[in-house]
């Protein structure tokens, strides 16, 4: 917003993980690597999705769009650090601040919707199997996910204007790779009472109430499956929610470690590097989770390569009269 002075404020200076410069050659490889491989491996559930009628299914259309919402949640850090890496240039406008801040927010929150949604599905598959494609219709589905798009859209928006509202004063330095919202108040000369305050009542209520119905969904599933007679039963059906179970654990894990170190050791650099988890791992480790067991994917993923290589060789040979 402004400065203490009234002197209108223009950027920030993102310090990321390290200043020394033998390092910058080694985080820029690691990061680009993590990247294109979030972006390849979640771009490859989305094609497998599109090109394969046997996966249009709920689970997998709730799957694609967790694999669309991961590569925009990791492209809204990582290519900005990596050009700054690059340039060997720290300065992030101000409104570009800002619009991380609230595309940060608008992602991290669907992932969180998105995965709660796939847990309500894999409650209804077990639970209650013989309705499961009356109540898991395609216009419940489209209305899920919509709704999840509309409630995490309106959140960062109220979020980021609420921080365009602040004033800072002379130090614009970020002690991370990104605009964290948290270390944004930090640098404010202005009050932030009412911010944290809405900062952490969102968190309770759009984290920890998408929490507990994953966990109401589980236990409720983990009861259906104990009811199970035969051992194969039971492991078939637990087989089919396996990869969710993973994706929550990691994608809530992370988190809450990273709040958790960063509580304990009060340090800004370890914090930013314990948000790589969520940011960056976490989305780079979901294609690998849903597609290692997944024999559906693994066979759409064939097909799409096999219908790749006779594109290709139809455009290599000539045609036969």
């Amino acid at each position: 917003m402004r400065q203490g002075n009234d002197t209108p404020i223009s950027e920030f200076l993102l310090l990321g993980f390290s200043e020394e410069p033998k390092l910058q050659p080694l985080i820029f490889g690691l990061f680009l690597s993590m990247y294109l491989t979030t972006v390849l491996g979640n771009l490859l559930i989305i094609m497998a999705f599109t090109s394969d009628s046997h996966l249009h299914t709920p689970m997998y259309f709730f799957l694609s769009n967790l694999s669309l919402v991961d590569i925009c949640f990791t492209s809204t850090t990582v290519p900005k650090m990596l050009v700054n890496i690059q340039t060997q240039n720290k300065v992030i406008t101000y409104a570009g601040c800002i619009t991380q801040i609230y595309f940060f927010i608008l992602f991290g929150v669907l992932d969180d919707f998105l995965l709660t949604v796939m847990a309500y599905d894999r409650f209804v598959a077990i639970c209650h199997p013989l309705h499961y494609m009356v109540i898991m219709n395609p216009r419940l589905c489209g209305l899920l996910v919509l709704v999840s798009w509309i409630i995490s859209g309106l959140n960062s928006l109220i979020q980021s204007i609420m921080v365009s509202q602040l004033s800072f004063c002379t130090d614009f330095e970020i002690t991370h790779f990104f605009c964290e919202i948290k270390q944004v108040f930090q640098l404010a000369c202005s009050d932030t009472f009412l911010n944290n305050m809405v900062l952490y009542f969102i968190t309770v209520l759009l984290g920890g109430g998408p929490l507990a119905c994953i966990l109401y969904s589980y236990t409720k599933i983990m009861s259906s499956i104990c009811k199970i007679s035969s051992a194969q039963g039971k492991y078939k059906a637990f087989s089919t929610c396996a990869s969710h179970l993973s994706a929550v654990s990691l994608f809530y894990g992370t988190i809450l470690g990273v709040y958790l170190s960063s509580a304990a050791t009060h340090s800004s650099h370890s914090s930013a590097a314990a948000s790589v988890m969520y940011a960056v791992v976490t989305p780079m480790l979901n294609p690998i989770i849903y597609s290692l067991r997944n024999k559906d994917i693994k066979r759409a993923l064939k097909r799409f390569y096999g219908m790749a290589d006779r594109c290709s060789l139809c455009l290599i040979l000539p045609p036969q009269s």
